[in-house]
């Protein structure tokens, strides 16, 4: 047991996961590649294409701009972590995008005919949650902001006691 932990690098359930994993791919993939192969990997490729040339420079670009927004020390390097409080709703956001765009952009018109529910209102729900995720990341840097701040705020406050007391007492 330890020659193939010191040999693989994990433990033994690691492994049988990893391996369960890729059987899980590859039957995926058979079953995918089964009815339209052309189809399927033009799809794929063309996925792959747009993620990198096209998604990839601009999250790189929204990145480097957020990073150079939220930089409170002139030429720190990494950024500060309040940058990931508009990284993490971004993400989810643009997520939901990609997941639920067709809805959101209004360009199906066999929705309700397959599923018997409205197609509309979904831009606005989208609208209303990407607002609700940045009104909450906004709210976690305000509490971060505030607790990391207790120190100094006691410490000015015992201050002014000290000096308070000083002055009556003289």
């Amino acid at each position: 047991m330890t020659a193939l932990r010191r040999r693989y690098g994990a433990s033994p359930l690691h492994l049988l996961l990893v391996l369960a994993s890729f059987a899980l791919a590859a039957y995926a993939g058979v079953r995918l590649l089964k009815g339209d192969t052309l189809g399927v990997a033009l799809w794929f490729v063309a996925a792959a294409l747009l993620h990198d040339l096209v998604l990839l420079p601009l999250y790189v670009v929204t990145d480097r701009a957020a990073q150079r927004l939220f930089r409170e020390i002139p030429g720190s390097r990494p950024p500060r972590p309040s940058v990931n409080h508009v990284r993490v709703p971004l993400f989810v956001s643009g997520l939901l995008l990609l997941v639920w765009w067709p809805l959101i952009l209004g360009r199906v018109d066999h929705y309700t005919a397959y599923t018997g529910l409205p197609a509309d209102g979904f831009l606005e729900r989208w609208l209303l949650i990407t607002a609700a995720l940045f009104l909450a990341s906004a709210v976690v840097l305000l509490v971060r902001r505030w607790h990391e701040s207790a120190p100094r705020r006691r410490a000015a406050r015992r201050e002014r006691r000290a000096h308070g007391d000083s002055e009556t007492g003289a």
